[in-house]
């Protein structure tokens, strides 16, 4: 007979002693890699970074109800076609641009001023008329300016050393200041109700200076690393998303019934809305700033390169030190502006024409590029004050029928006073800024004059008339 053997006791777990409320494990949070290394934490937090940016720019593109009233849609379209022209700007530097500025060479500076001065040509007596026909089809009209834009960026790839590259890039110009005018005739229709037409232009300038800021400097990159015509192929994709951008902007912008064309001068033509007296006088202010930066665009660059011809780095940290200076300007301008109430729309305007003068007549006395890039900057912000003005008295003057017809008419104006300027800045000479300055500050002074007169209902030009009473903008 067998004794059974009791059963073993169960195992006994050594007792585990409590951590340290300090050292408390727990577990990693979602997204958290197990294992940390530097490079794994770096990624991790560029991703965070990325991901707060992104939603930063996405909130700020659709405030105030933007998304709503088609603006944010807009603003994307706006974005591309600065970067489009940022990159064109950074891809032909040193052919159309630099080559012009070669004294010896008569031949490349009238071509240059061609491909300058043409593109105005075009658009003021085309573009501006066209809008007050074009009832359905604005939204294609951007698009197609930008897929245009990209073949002709492909064709110059393609044909960098030769002739061709000329017309191809005039033409590129020409589409670029048709899109230029077509957002400033839609821009009205996509107003959300909570802020002013000034705010709204100088949201659009503010996004598409960055974006032009960060692309021109992604097609900096793209140019050391496969030369401009790989620029040019990067110019084209980005065209290409433009275009499907200016597809997405809502389909009300098309509605243009009830719309009457706006006119500028005083004519008894039926059917126009004149833009009244005050509207004229913000016209002209914003003309004397668009001419001083037109001036400096030009001048600058060519009197750089005459002055350090062979020294290649040298000219484009100058020539990049005055375009930053204007850039600088553009934002002062505009953070200013949008926080006038426009209640002395004359006193704002004629205060920009003639700290404009002031400082272009300051540049003649202290010639330099420091003086030039402090000009720059006074110039960009007197141009960007002057315009958000001008917005702001066309929306308080003008009735909602006429003010796309009124800013699709003015930008020509505007873009006209612009190349004027670039065209004083190629003929005059480039080895002293003395004369240079000191013509564009008689010329600035002239338009101040100007300016004044016609607030007071006076001219100093034979053929023009200021409106009467009975024509002002209701």
């Amino acid at each position: 007979m067998y004794r059974r053997e009791p059963a073993p006791p169960p195992p006994v777990e050594p007792p585990t002693e409590p951590e340290p409320a300090g050292e408390q494990r727990t577990p990693p949070p979602a997204g958290m890699p197990k294992k940390l290394t530097v490079t794994r934490v770096a990624g991790m937090r560029t991703r965070q970074l990325t991901g707060r940016a992104v939603n930063t720019f996405k909130r700020a593109a659709q405030a105030d109800g933007a998304d709503r009233s088609g603006l944010t849609s807009l603003t994307y379209a706006s974005m591309m076609d600065y970067a489009v022209d940022a990159a064109v700007a950074v891809a032909l530097a040193n052919t159309l641009f630099f080559a012009a500025a070669t004294a010896e060479s008569k031949t490349n500076v009238a071509l240059y001023l061609l491909i300058t001065v043409a593109p105005f040509a075009v658009v003021a007596p085309v573009i501006g008329p066209l809008l007050d026909r074009l009832q359905r089809g604005r939204r294609v009209a951007l698009s197609a300016a930008f897929v245009g834009r990209a073949a002709l960026c492909v064709v110059m790839a393609l044909n960098y050393e030769n002739w061709i590259l000329y017309p191809a890039a005039l033409g590129a110009m020409v589409l670029s200041k048709s899109f230029t005018v077509l957002k400033a005739a839609i821009t009205p229709r996509v107003l959300p109700e909570s802020i002013t037409l000034a705010t709204t232009n100088s949201r659009l300038t503010t996004f598409g200076l960055l974006a032009g800021g960060v692309f021109g400097g992604i097609a900096s990159g793209v140019a050391y690393l496969w030369g401009s015509p790989g620029a040019l192929y990067f110019t084209a994709a980005l065209g290409i998303g433009g275009a499907v951008l200016s597809l997405r902007i809502p389909k009300w912008v098309e509605i243009t019934t009830g719309e009457v064309p706006a006119r500028l001068r005083s004519t008894r033509r039926a059917r126009r809305q004149p833009v009244g007296r005050s509207v004229l006088v913000a016209l002209w202010g914003n003309g004397g700033a668009r001419v001083l930066t037109g001036f400096l665009t030009l001048f600058v660059a060519f009197v750089v390169k005459a002055q350090a011809e062979t020294e290649p780095a040298r000219q484009l940290v100058l020539i990049g030190v005055v375009g930053g200076a204007a850039g600088l300007g553009a934002f002062v301008g505009n953070a200013i502006g949008s926080r006038q109430r426009f209640g002395h729309s004359d006193a704002l305007v004629l205060s920009a024409v003639g700290i404009a003068a002031a400082a272009a007549a300051a540049a003649a006395a202290l010639p330099g590029i420091g003086t030039a890039a402090v000009t720059a900057l006074i110039a960009a912000t007197c141009s960007a004050l002057a315009k958000v003005v001008l917005d702001a008295v066309v929306q308080r003057d003008l009735p909602e029928r006429s003010r796309a017809s009124a800013f699709g008419r003015s930008e020509t104006v505007l873009q006209l006073a612009w190349v004027f300027g670039g065209a004083l800045g190629v003929l005059l000479p480039h080895d002293t800024f003395r004369l240079g300055f000191a013509i564009v500050a008689g010329v600035l002074v002239l338009v101040g004059v100007q300016t004044a007169l016609v607030g007071r209902g006076r001219t100093l030009l034979p053929l023009h008339r200021s409106p009467r009473p009975d024509e002002e903008g209701t």
